[in-house]
């Protein structure tokens, strides 16, 4: 006959959910599934946090909710994770390099080809249309002042 685990957790222990608790002791913070330990890790290693969480919401162990409610950290970042690890796995947690962004839209063609309109006294509008690129990102090209704007005419 199976025997229930009762949640019995020792002094000082949160719960996160009537099986889970977690402890925090010096600079660690270590998982407990009733009295047992699971998990533990530094109290600044965001990375095994959101590690170990994630895996106790794709698993079943816990709820999205239970986590958030025990750490004050924002459901869409829990759900975030739980996914990240759903698709990776650990290993998406402990990447070697960033992710690398996009290529820029603003090539050095592209950005001579908009100067030219610009100084020709073309609206951005226009120098979008004929580049292909967003009205948007030439704004922003020029106010960061990579993309000279055109000169304002004093009357």
């Amino acid at each position: 006959m199976p025997q229930l685990q009762l949640p019995i957790f020792p002094d000082g222990t949160k719960e996160i959910n009537r099986d889970l608790g977690v402890q925090y002791a010096d600079g660690k913070v270590v998982y407990l599934h009733g009295h047992l330990p699971v998990f533990q890790h530094e109290e600044n290693d965001l990375k095994s946090f959101r590690l170990f969480t994630s895996q106790l919401v794709a698993s079943g162990v816990a709820r999205a909710r239970e986590v958030v409610e025990a750490f004050g950290v924002p459901l869409g970042t829990v759900k975030r994770y739980a996914g990240l690890y759903r698709r990776e796995g650990p290993s998406g947690f402990y990447r070697s390099k960033p992710r690398q962004r996009s290529e820029t839209k603003l090539t050095p063609a592209i950005k001579e080809q908009a100067q030219t309109l610009l100084s020709a006294g073309c609206s951005v509008a226009e120098v979008a249309r004929q580049t292909g690129v967003l009205a948007t990102t030439l704004h922003k090209a020029i106010r960061a002042k990579r993309l000279p704007g055109k000169k304002k005419s004093r009357r």
